[in-house]
């Protein structure tokens, strides 16, 4: 799964090339994305690139192929705009517990005691990274340990919260959600490019992201800079 300006970025190029044929340039996708800098295009290519939705083309300038396009971008890009696009962290009913209709069949794949939830990737409790990627696996839990709504899991990498019982390694279940209170463990998605799991602080017109581990400090953010992807709800971990 492709986080927002990944996906900006890859329809921008896809419908630049279907009206010209030539990519945009860096510049141009900065303005687009209203990015600060050329790094940020840079890191957003790399991460389309490994995910394969796009290949840079050798010993040609500017040379961009578009490979594939998001299950969710099922209309040509000509008639899209770069803006607004907001990709879902869950992908379908997986980690959500249907409710069944009268006309429903039984379902086959699980019991009515354990639900199927997603695993998006990695997140660090550490120096952030890019994170809500693509749905590698799924694994299966007791549907009682999921409140109402969406869920999916994380593959913890970094130490910036062993003192809250989270070590790397471990596998967070998180409840999919935009809002948190004071105190919540969170997934929190800074400039819509990095993500990082900590312990939200909110300070007046600020939002602190506070690890809880001595070596790492607390990051101050803008309201307008930090977006919480859901809570922590649950911690799975393997010996």
């Amino acid at each position: 799964m492709l986080t927002k300006k990944q996906h900006e970025l890859l329809m921008f190029i896809h419908a630049r090339l279907q009206e010209t044929g030539v990519p945009p340039s860096f510049d141009e996708m900065k303005e687009a994305l209203e990015l600060r800098s050329k790094s940020g295009i840079h890191r957003l290519i790399t991460a389309l690139e490994e995910r394969g939705f796009i290949r840079r083309l050798p010993n040609r300038a500017r040379a961009l192929e578009v490979i594939k396009l998001p299950e969710t971008s099922a209309q040509p890009a000509r008639s899209q705009r770069t803006k607004g696009f907001s990709p879902e962290v869950i992908e379908g009913s997986l980690g959500k517990e249907a409710v069944p209709s009268q006309s429903d069949p039984a379902p086959v794949s699980t019991t009515a005691s354990t639900v199927e939830v997603p695993v998006m990737g990695r997140i660090a409790a550490g120096v952030p990274i890019e994170a809500i990627q693509t749905h590698s696996h799924s694994i299966t839990m007791p549907s009682d340990m999921l409140s109402r709504g969406d869920h999916y899991a994380l593959e913890v990498r970094g130490d910036s919260m062993i003192d809250a019982g989270i070590l790397d390694g471990d596998t967070v279940l998180i409840r999919r959600g935009d809002t948190a209170e004071t105190g919540d463990i969170v997934v929190a998605l800074v400039d819509d490019e990095e993500a990082t799991l900590k312990r939200l602080r909110k300070k007046g017109g600020t939002i602190a992201l506070e690890a809880a581990n001595p070596d790492y400090e607390t990051r101050i953010f803008g309201p307008d800079r930090v977006r919480i992807q859901g809570k922590l709800v649950a911690l799975f971990r393997s010996y």
